[in-house]
């Protein structure tokens, strides 16, 4: 074996590691903990504290800390040379926030989590407190959402003072592996901080507006911020004796899960754009330049190589399909020759997807919308099509604010391993779709220790090169858009844009009128 490097990703649910050799350009270890399974003194159910109030959702750092000594012990037992990782890079889940005292001690025993719903009344009072939704997004480049850090920070501030108090420094989850595998290191880096809605992505600097209408001395308590492409410092002596690192194994800056996700599907150049297909879903792409969406919908975050990664997250995709699959006993083959029986544009009939409310367009009280449905109309196939189509339709319909040509699509998540649901991504983003094969963001954070630690000493390369040998698309899944289906998802684009923004009481096309436009195109 050649150097090694290796990429953490502590996800929500589970703890994952990969090991890339650049020599022989092959991924020698992939190993993974899920905390459910793994780690059940933790008592969560998907990586979140069962028995919660609703709307919250916490887990105990101390868990991902116990993952990630599981993964090294199991990678010193493996057939791996540990002694040869040169540098290791985390990737975690964005917007976390964990507490830590002077000492490096938990103040707050949990985390909220992105996913954690409970601070809806700070982002109203923080965007209040700065002037309104505008300033807000001058401000900090987004608007105030739960998903986001802020707020955490203010309900911590609001309900557990003497805790908030006793805070040396806010951490996001990676920050928070890293200051543990360095032995202490405080730091953070652009790609995660961004989606603080604390700090400015494209102004590169903490907001002094926000940060003070949380607690003027809330700045104290935020580590400075490095960049991306470089290393933070060592292994911790203490881990590479225990786990038989090399002590100057390196330890990279890390970033936030999607910004690693960009890395480990190739999506390091303008046109690339990633779908990631799980829960939720997501759509982001690689640019040069930073973009401000001026609604606040599209989240303005850096990338993890010095350029920006605008992001697109909704609340809805596959738990729908999931609940639906359940719902009437279904299987995934069973849901696919279900669509067999109806043709793209489901006749007019369309499903919104705000089944548990909405993250883009933000509105956490959204409910399900069905349009076109007569009485006869609430049939498996009809169904089936209308929750397919809904959700890659929600899914366009934010991503389409960006000033995007999109040359190929790269998709990932659970749902990437179905033809149908690749087909409809293709027809309705009208780009060449490709699967992509691996572990994503732990991928993606094991060619980024590659890329800085070559740079670091003296052998920089372009991170292009390195993806291209690295990322597998699996070409046997290639899916071109179908241009019949292309005219018809266009007029059912207009529709669902249109019916988005009348529950919005915003001007829009008359949605009838769009209908029987798609009625009358299936006739012909």
């Amino acid at each position: 074996m050649g150097a090694l490097f290796a990429g953490l990703d502590v996800s929500t649910q589970s703890c994952k590691l990969v090991v890339i050799d650049l020599d022989s350009k092959e991924v020698v270890l992939v190993d993974s903990v899920n905390y459910d399974q793994d780690l059940p003194q933790y008592n969560t159910f998907n990586g979140v504290l069962k028995d919660q109030p609703e709307g919250v959702s916490e887990s105990n750092p101390h868990m991902w800390i116990d993952a990630v000594n599981m993964v090294f012990q199991r990678l010193k037992a493996s057939k791996v040379n540990q002694a040869q990782i040169k540098c290791i890079s985390v990737s975690g889940q964005q917007h976390g926030l964990v507490a830590l005292d002077e000492r490096g001690e938990l103040t707050r025993p949990t985390s909220k989590l992105w996913n954690d719903f409970s601070t809806l009344e700070e982002c109203e009072i923080l965007t209040e407190k700065v002037g309104g939704h505008q300033t807000m997004i001058e401000e900090v480049g987004n608007t105030q959402r739960t998903g986001y850090t802020a707020s955490k920070i203010f309900h911590m501030y609001r309900h557990e003072l003497e805790r908030y108090n006793k805070t040396a420094t806010f951490f996001l989850v990676h920050n928070y592996i890293n200051f543990y595998l360095t032995g202490g290191i405080r730091v953070m880096e652009p790609g995660d901080t961004s989606g603080m809605a604390l700090w400015h992505p494209a102004k590169q600097q903490w907001s002094k507006k926000v940060i003070e209408a949380i607690d003027p001395h809330l700045i104290e308590k935020l580590p400075p911020v490095k960049p991306a492409d470089q290393t933070i410092g060592n292994i911790a002596p203490h881990l590479a004796e225990k786990f038989g690192f090399d002590p100057a194994c390196k330890i990279d800056a890390g970033s936030g899960d999607n910004m690693y996700g960009a890395i480990g599907t190739g999506n390091v150049q303008p046109g690339i754009v990633t779908i990631s297909l799980g829960t939720s879903g997501t759509a982001y792409s690689f640019m040069e330049q930073p973009f401000i969406d001026p609604e606040g919908e599209i989240a303005a975050f850096c990338d993890a190589t010095g350029h920006y990664l605008p992001l697109l997250c909704v609340s809805n995709l596959a738990n729908g399909y999931n609940l639906f699959l359940k719902q009437f006993n279904l299987s995934h083959q069973q849901f696919n020759e279900l669509l067999q029986k109806t043709a793209p544009g489901n006749n007019g009939r369309l499903l919104i997807p705000w089944y548990s409310g909405e993250r883009t367009p933000d509105l956490p009280q959204a409910a399900p919308l069905y349009f076109g449905f007569a009485l006869s109309d609430f049939t498996l196939e009809i169904l089936a099509r209308a929750v397919l189509e809904g959700a890659v339709l929600n899914l366009y319909d934010g991503f389409q604010r960006l000033p995007i040509k999109t040359t190929q699509i790269r998709v990932t998540g659970g749902l990437s391993q179905s033809d149908v649901w690749l087909q409809a991504i293709a027809d309705i983003f009208e780009a060449e779709t490709l699967l992509v094969k691996g572990e994503g963001a732990a991928l993606g954070a094991a060619i980024h220790a590659a890329w800085v630690w070559l740079k670091e000493n003296g052998r920089p390369v372009e991170l292009k090169k390195l993806t291209d040998q690295f990322v597998e698309l699996d070409e046997s899944r290639f899916k071109k858009p179908i241009q019949q289906n292309v005219e018809i998802y266009r007029l059912q684009k207009q529709l669902f844009h249109a019916l988005s923004r009348r529950l919005r009481n915003l001007p829009a096309d008359d949605p009838f009128q769009l209908r029987q436009r798609i009625v009358k195109k299936l006739r012909v």
